[in-house]
């Protein structure tokens, strides 16, 4: 319960700007009727009073996490459009502040501010204020719309100096973060699936988190991800939230351990070889590298299962090896400096925020003040990671900027920059 009184706090600060919000509004439109001003502060107040209870209910109760989602993206939404009103109210208050002293030292009389004019300064800032706080709620309105199922296919090069020459050319397909307990419209997922297919990868890594929390979330789609299929085999790792940690809590449990077991099952009814802290020999004319997948072994509060002592076993005779860890941070954390014989990790975990911009040559989300590497490409000496932002979502249900990717990496010889 150590967070609730952070919570307790953050609501009363947004209380108190309804309050300050409520009190412009009703300054500005003094020509509305009695009864429809009052209707207005009861109608706000609701709504900020039932989105607040909502959060309450979304985090210390168990309401089904579908209704949530839609509770804290509501919330989400709203708060943002109220934090933009802020900026308007706070600058009109400075301004008229500003105004008041300036008039007391030169000793002025006070003049009512909409004299000789069509619409006071004060109603401008404010009218502007509610049409730009429209701008949060309608970008990520699209978001959802729009954003959700709008899957990219980003192709890259993955230039490995150890690579066998079999190897040379080969493509690699990745997908991350399917989050199957969030989705809502199957037939999208379905088209993603025929998208990262139509790229005939030779083989696909998948890195973690197949669901929110329980192994039930699959059940209505499994057989579209049982359709994911590569020549030479589909390998795939767990993610944080495939413990059912958050569900069941840290502690062991029945309960806990067979919700895993069967998340478990499902890889492997999907026919997708799941890699916990062991290894595979892919085998190609004779040669070999080796695919090694770890349990989630993430930095701070994430849970560290992973064990690259036994992944790493009996490998030493192979050329290159690839990693699939699902948490970005595990590669400075214990890749970098224990581990020099991995030429290459696999991760996904932070959905860049499903918030920012990406272009090929720029990229920003919040979440790079959380993680320093967060999406794409990364490389530290001879070795590199690259981070996928994810097949589905968690939490807020669509993607604004950092869209749902499907990656495709050609495997070249030669030497990395």
């Amino acid at each position: 319960m150590g967070r609730l009184p952070f919570l307790i706090a953050g609501c009363l600060l947004i209380l108190a700007f309804d309050y300050y919000f409520v009190k412009a509004a009703l300054s500005v439109f003094k020509n509305r009727t009695e009864k429809t001003r009052r209707r207005f502060k009861q109608i706000y107040y609701g709504i900020s009073l039932l989105l607040i209870t909502g959060i309450f209910a979304g985090i210390f109760t168990n309401i089904f996490l579908s209704l949530r989602a839609v509770i804290l993206v509501a919330f989400f939404l709203i708060t943002a459009s109220k934090m933009v009103m802020l900026l308007f109210l706070l600058t009109d208050d400075l301004r008229r502040g500003m105004i008041f002293i300036f008039r007391k030292l030169k000793k002025e009389p006070q003049a009512a501010e909409n004299s000789g004019e069509i619409i006071s300064r004060s109603a401008f800032i404010v009218k502007a204020g509610i049409i730009a706080a429209a701008v949060p709620i309608s970008s990520l309105t699209w978001g959802i719309v729009s954003g959700a199922y709008d899957y990219q296919v980003r192709r890259k090069t993955l230039i490995l100096p150890n690579l066998p020459a079999a190897f040379d050319g080969i493509t690699l397909g990745q997908i991350s973060d399917i989050h199957s307990g969030s989705f809502y419209n199957p037939k999208a997922v379905r088209g993603g699936v025929e998208m990262l297919l139509g790229e005939k990868p030779d083989f696909i890594f998948f890195t973690g988190d197949i669901v929110n929390d329980m192994a039930t979330e699959m059940r209505d789609y499994q057989d579209i991800f049982t359709k994911v299929k590569a020549p030479l085999g589909v390998f795939s790792s767990l993610g944080n939230h495939d413990y059912g940690d958050y569900h069941f809590g840290r502690e062991p449990s029945a309960a806990k351990a067979k919700n895993l077991r069967s998340v478990i099952k499902t890889h492997e009814l999907m026919g997708w070889d799941l890699l916990m802290n062991e290894h595979r020999r892919l085998k190609v004319d004779g040669e070999e590298i080796g695919i090694l997948g770890i349990e989630n072994w993430g930095m701070g509060r994430f849970p560290k299962y992973g064990r690259m002592d036994l992944a790493t076993k009996n490998t030493d005779d192979l050329p290159l090896k690839l990693l699939l860890s699902h948490d970005p941070s595990h590669w400075r954390a214990e890749v970098l400096p224990k581990y020099p014989q991995i030429d290459a990790m696999f991760s996904g975990h932070t959905h860049g925020m499903q918030f920012g911009v990406r272009t090929e040559k720029y990229q920003w989300s919040p979440v790079e003040y959380i993680y320093k590497e967060w999406a794409g490409l990364y490389q530290e000496r001879e070795q590199q990671l690259y981070v996928n932002v994810g097949y589905g979502f968690l939490g807020f249900p669509g993607r604004v900027g950092i869209l749902p990717e499907i990656t495709i990496f050609t495997l070249k010889r030669g030497v990395s920059i």
